[in-house]
């Protein structure tokens, strides 16, 4: 973690936007829970994201300590991506947030899209 970054927050919310705040950070924390993915089954599970997106949130979030990245010394390249400790701790904000965005497409009548992989059902 970059202790000047997170030094330059001012408070905790800005920091907490800081670092799960990208367009696409909180549905890739969503995907780790419980689970090892590789890049390619990310960019799967988070088809609008372009491949230059999801490496740059993948990459912030390693960075900030809320994903681990391991990379295994084969060819081609194998790359896996999961939680870590302090990316654990997220998992009751996110569920939620999945809660909440649950009752949001309950109450417009819009069936959610991402149940087929809910990791709290």
């Amino acid at each position: 973690m970059d202790r000047e970054k997170i030094a330059g927050y001012s408070c905790p919310i800005e920091a907490f936007m800081g670092v799960l705040g990208g367009k696409y950070k909180a549905i890739i924390a969503y995907e780790l829970i419980g689970r090892t993915l590789r890049y390619s089954e990310l960019s799967r599970l988070v088809p609008k994201a372009t491949p230059r997106m999801l490496s740059r949130q993948l990459k912030e979030m390693v960075e900030d300590g809320i994903v681990h990245r391991e990379q295994y010394p084969v060819v081609p390249p194998k790359v896996e991506y999961s939680l870590t400790e302090l990316g654990e701790t997220l998992v009751p904000m996110i569920r939620q947030m999945a809660e909440w965005g649950d009752r949001y497409f309950e109450l417009a009548g819009v069936p959610a899209s991402c149940d087929d992989v809910n990791p709290f059902a």
